[in-house]
């Protein structure tokens, strides 16, 4: 049976955003590759467990479920954000399309209004990412930083409840379902480096399904997108660092008169903020993953890899 010839089954975590993400994932393949299509709800370990991510392994935790329902044959596609795969091939498994991304930065909502400069020392900043609580307390602004888990909404709720005085989030989350208005500031990569591939989506099918890849690519992939993820999950997996490691990257293309080219930024930093390694570096569009892996080898060079799992670390893990 062709691809056009039946309902295409998109396997999605059933969040309000994964839902609303898939949601929009579905509406483009409906329209672009003409068929029908339904959402299947998929539970994963990262929706039912409300212990911090790095104690579940944190890498993958939020994909194993949705592959297994896509090489059971209980889906035929499966959306992710591309922040929470793993950066190793998945076998039978194919990434068959990257849409154009949202703003990958992060954001803070914050009580009346304040930004991360107004927030007095002492205010207490909740984020479930180490990452981005090592990159809060590099700021050096004084805050008291503590874990969150779950929904937009439960985390939004430490805020309008009075337990945090702000928390940090994806800006990409909120403004597909429509809640940028609660931001209170846009959080400058200079300050905090996003995760890699933070605010892009990932449209995965069997490999052995190449009709319906071949379809995804062409109508649904942005081949710009696709580079700068490439670069900084690059970054990711030469650092061998997980999703929930101290681990910023953002890369642009750019056009340059010999072409465009892929610029990237990371950065490694210990647990407590205390110490980082940044890096830069630029290529070719062509060679978006060796502009990650040169970067990231730099960095190990640099003594990243004791930053991001220091030996005491490891010993406790």
């Amino acid at each position: 049976m062709t691809t056009t010839a039946k309902t295409l089954r998109i396997g999605t975590r059933a969040s309000l955003l994964a839902r609303t993400q898939s949601g929009q994932v579905a509406d483009m393949i409906a329209e672009r590759l003409g068929v029908r299509v339904e959402l299947v709800d998929v539970t994963t370990e990262g929706d039912t467990s409300r212990a911090p991510l790095h104690t579940l392994g944190g890498t993958g935790v939020f994909v194993s479920a949705l592959r297994d329902a896509l090489l059971d044959g209980t889906v035929d596609v499966a959306v992710h954000s591309l922040k929470d795969i793993p950066t190793a091939p998945a076998e039978g498994i194919e990434l068959a399309a990257v849409p154009p991304r949202e703003d990958p930065r992060d954001v803070l909502v914050a009580r009346d209004g304040l930004t991360l400069g107004e927030l007095p020392a002492g205010s207490v900043v909740a984020t479930g990412s180490p990452r981005r609580a090592s990159q809060l307390n590099a700021l050096g602004l004084g805050l008291e930083v503590v874990g969150l888990r779950g929904n937009i909404d439960t985390r939004l709720a430490k805020v309008t409840d009075c337990h945090a005085d702000g928390v940090i989030l994806a800006r990409a989350g909120l403004a597909r379902i429509g809640r940028l208005g609660l931001v209170t500031e846009s959080i400058d990569p200079l300050q905090m480096l996003p995760a890699p591939g933070q605010g892009a989506l990932a449209i995965e099918c069997r490999s052995n399904d190449p009709e319906l890849a071949a379809q995804l690519r062409e109508h649904l992939d942005d081949p710009w997108t696709r580079a700068a993820v490439t670069a900084e999950r690059a970054v990711l997996r030469t650092l061998e660092a997980g999703c929930s490691a101290p681990v910023g990257a953002l890369a642009e293309v750019v056009d340059d008169e010999d072409g465009p080219e892929v610029w990237l930024r990371a950065v490694a930093l210990a647990h407590d903020g205390s110490v980082s390694i940044r890096r830069s570096a630029n290529g070719p569009f062509a060679e978006a993953e060796e502009v990650g892996t040169r970067l990231a080898a730099g960095m190990l060079e640099e003594g990243a890899a004791e930053l991001i799992d220091p030996p005491g670390r490891r010993q406790q893990a």
